[in-house]
């Protein structure tokens, strides 16, 4: 059984993974997610007429910016369905970058073990599994003071 991102090209896997990016080779703009492959490649920056794209990593800690319950059931493919359904915590992370990324957060922990400025750093997990194999999406953990 293989294991595959939920979202290909995102992020990577292994023991330190990280999120994918783009950077404008223009004006060094970086976004995420990231420019796919086949799509317009514009530069996100009004001010920027760059049309070509570099992947490049981000940090894999930040700090909560902010964060969350879900207590609504999103589609498929990012929540498998489950009854009932168990409310889990997102957060928004601010990377060194200087984005800001929204992510679930890691299993087994939820909203009381957050708080604004606390760091926490990118993990994979499986998010559900079946006979074709397991699919994996990003999400953050926090980081023991």
């Amino acid at each position: 059984m293989s294991a595959t991102p939920v979202v290909e090209g995102w992020f990577t896997t292994g023991a330190e993974p990280t999120l994918l990016a783009s950077r404008c080779t223009t004006c060094s703009n970086v976004v995420f997610p990231p420019v796919a492959d086949d799509a317009v490649s514009f530069c996100r920056n009004p001010a920027c007429a760059g049309e070509e794209h570099t992947s490049v990593p981000l940090a894999r800690r930040g700090t909560v910016w902010s964060y969350t319950d879900a207590q609504y059931q999103p589609p498929a493919p990012y929540v498998p369905a489950t009854e009932p359904y168990v409310p889990f915590a997102l957060a928004a992370v601010e990377l060194p970058e200087g984005l800001v990324v929204l992510g679930q957060v890691a299993d087994g922990y939820g909203v009381a073990d957050l708080r604004v400025g606390a760091e926490v750093e990118l993990v994979v997990e499986t998010l559900n599994a079946d006979e074709s194999g397991e699919r994996t999406i990003y999400r953050w953990k926090p980081v023991a003071a």
